[in-house]
């Protein structure tokens, strides 16, 4: 067996075992298997009534599109005839990566440590940012496993995570005591919705795919849904949270259509 055959052999492994360990330590954070749900873990920080960035508990169900797609994906990239796939070279050790990161950032909820799940889900967007990068450089047209497997699975994981990461950021400030995040208007929480947008815009703009634009409006209508419904009410950030998803379905439109012009 040459060099490059064992690196891709062992890429397929690490790939398999991690994007594993993500969906079982998932189960656990669900209370399948015993862990505590994530919204009653770390007293409650994340629940949908706990800070004006928390999403209705709805929203959530995107998870188990993504691990879905995670597992399709660890698969798929298994078979020995993908070893050698310019597209599995690419973007593996991302998906590897952002995997871990998935578990740790679980197991950090579950063990009550949210300054760490701040930092982890910090990380874990950069190696998203990343990897769906590594996918915007290819130049020719995707199969249509690539398409949903790939492009699909990390877009949508891309999305999500950048709406996450200011839930989590409200999270972690309200738990220390830090005041507004909790309770209305809710000023910070929407200049840091407003970043969250303007990154969802970012990659709408360069991207032009629906995959990662969905997700993050997923996210920001459900933010919207349950502080224009739930308690702490919070009309400012509901009415931001509704302009960022329109304006990020917009630019994702025009991005697209631009984009398929050029091909």
């Amino acid at each position: 067996m040459s060099e490059t055959m064992r690196s891709d052999r062992i890429r397929q492994v690490i790939v398999a075992v991690t994007v594993l360990a993500a969906v079982v330590l998932a189960f656990v954070g669900s209370g399948v298997l015993g862990g505590t749900p994530i919204k009653d873990a770390a007293d409650g920080a994340f629940a949908s009534d706990a800070t004006v960035l928390a999403p209705a508990g709805a929203a959530f169900g995107i998870w188990s599109v993504i691990y879905i797609g995670l597992f399709g994906y660890a698969a798929w990239q298994s078979f020995p005839s993908q070893a050698a796939k310019s597209t599995h070279r690419a973007v593996g050790y991302g998906v590897a990566a952002s995997s871990l990161l998935n578990a740790v950032w679980i197991g950090c909820v579950q063990a009550s440590r949210i300054a760490e799940s701040m930092v982890i889900i910090v990380v874990l967007l950069v190696v998203l940012l990343a990897t769906f990068a590594r996918l915007r450089r290819r130049d020719r047209r995707g199969t249509i496993a690539e398409i949903v497997l790939v492009d699909g699975v990390i877009g949508l994981y891309l999305g999500w995570v950048t709406v996450a990461t200011v839930a989590n950021l409200a999270a972690w400030l309200t738990s220390i005591g830090v005041d507004g995040w909790a309770e209305a208007p809710g000023w910070p929480g929407v200049i840091a919705l407003c970043g969250a947008g303007g990154l969802a815009l970012a990659i709408a703009w360069t991207g032009g795919r629906w995959a990662p634009a969905l997700a993050s409006v997923w996210g920001l209508v459900w933010i919207a849904v349950e502080r224009a419904n739930g308690t702490p009410a919070a009309p400012t950030v509901a009415g931001a949270a509704i302009i960022l998803a329109v304006a990020v379905l917009g630019v994702s439109a025009w991005s697209f259509f631009r984009r398929i012009r050029r091909v």
